[in-house]
């Protein structure tokens, strides 16, 4: 059985790309564990896949199990234990016959990372084979026991070059394969634009409140880059949310953005949709400024010209595998000097529209059937015909 586990709910529509995807590219029965159920349900994942709760329970501070966890955490130093116990309810699910992917793309980027090693570690176990799924990693993230960590995965699929170099630098070899994103062979739905929108005038954006952590001066960009499309051109605006969870809401920062233009019928703020349908409407766009990854992801693969807002490593990396560079293709928040970054950036893909189509046209075909190749070392792995 094929499981897909550390999926934190489809109100990211990036993590919703990532299981359709992968549902798609395996084509077997799937189980999903997950911490959001309630979202996984209201965007439908149970046409393509099993869905099952992995919440974390809560361990009664008086109850044996406690104490013991409690002891183990004096011994170890470690949360493993309590880990283990409030996860028992998966693990149950779980055989040694299985093979456990690792889902989520970025979770090695960021904190916290010592939990995905202690799944790791429990799936290994029980004999279970694992694989970490379309990932992208930190070097800062790198250290001696998650360079352990990681060796010990019977398969890592990195979905661009930069973690995979940083990966080979630090040792971790043999079982690391270079592909590309699951989110390259999502399926996309064809949707109606608003009224007067249409293929040759809309310019799509989407934020991210993510990107707001670096200073006011992100927001200050955002502004000067609509007031230079709405003063400068003749194109309309499609403000695109593409992640709605309670804790990182883009349509909250994409309302402020609204608030500055309510007046204005050239700006456009979309209702929230599955994956399918972000990636039908994010299609038929002329232009597109993004910052969640599998928004970009959606632009590069129905070849719409796009600059990322990046502010991690998977957005340089894939931008450099497609075109060979990141310099005029990801803007680096962190590097903001200047409100007219943005708009500078958004100029010199405006003239370099068709260059930068073409380019994406020819390369397409062979970069998104990189995603297939993945796929076949999982079902390798598997002995899955």
């Amino acid at each position: 059985m094929i499981n897909l586990y550390y999926h934190g709910g489809s109100a990211n529509h990036g993590c919703e790309a990532i299981v359709r995807s992968t549902a798609k590219i395996l084509n077997v029965p799937i189980r999903l564990f997950t911490n959001s159920p309630e979202e996984d349900i209201e965007y439908d994942l149970k046409q393509v896949v099993e869905i099952v709760e992995d919440k974390e329970k809560r361990i009664n501070r008086k109850s044996l199990e406690y104490i013991l966890c409690a002891i183990n955490h004096t011994i170890t130093r470690t949360d493993y234990q309590f880990i283990k116990c409030a996860h028992k309810d998966f693990l149950k699910h779980i055989s040694g016959t299985d093979i456990c992917l690792s889902i989520g793309g970025d979770n090695y980027c960021y904190n916290g990372v010592d939990r995905l090693g202690y799944y790791n570690k429990m799936l290994h176990k029980k004999g279970t084979k694992t694989v970490l799924w379309g990932c992208s990693i930190e070097p800062s993230v790198l250290t001696e026991a998650v360079i352990k960590d990681l060796k010990l995965y019977d398969l890592i699929t990195v979905r661009e070059s930069l973690s995979y170099e940083g990966l080979k630098n630090a040792g971790v070899i043999d079982n690391v394969l270079l592909c590309s994103d699951p989110a390259f062979q999502l399926d996309k739905i064809d949707v109606d634009f608003p009224k007067g929108f249409n293929k040759n005038n809309t310019i799509g954006i989407n934020v991210s409140p993510l990107v707001l952590t670096y200073g006011k001066l992100v927001m200050e960009n955002y502004l000067e880059l609509i007031k230079y499309i709405l003063d400068e051109t003749s194109d309309k605006i499609l403000l695109i949310p593409h992640v709605v969870k309670k804790e990182t809401n883009d349509k909250e920062i994409l309302r402020m953005l609204k608030e500055q233009f309510k007046d204005n019928d050239r700006v456009v703020m979309i209702d929230d949709n599955n994956c399918m349908a972000l990636k039908g409407i994010i299609s038929k766009c002329k232009l597109f400024v993004g910052a969640r990854t599998h928004a970009t992801i959606a632009a590069y693969s129905t070849c719409v010209p796009t600059i990322a807002v990046g502010y991690s490593i998977k957005a340089r990396g894939i931008a450099r595998d497609i075109f060979g560079t990141e310099k005029n293709y990801v803007v680096s928040v962190q590097n903001f000097t200047d409100k007219d970054d943005l708009k500078n950036a958004f100029q010199w893909l405006e003239k370099h529209e068709k260059e930068v189509k073409n380019i994406l046209i020819n390369r397409m075909p062979e970069y998104c059937r990189k995603s297939l190749v993945a796929g076949d070392a999982v079902k390798k792995l598997g002995d899955i015909q």
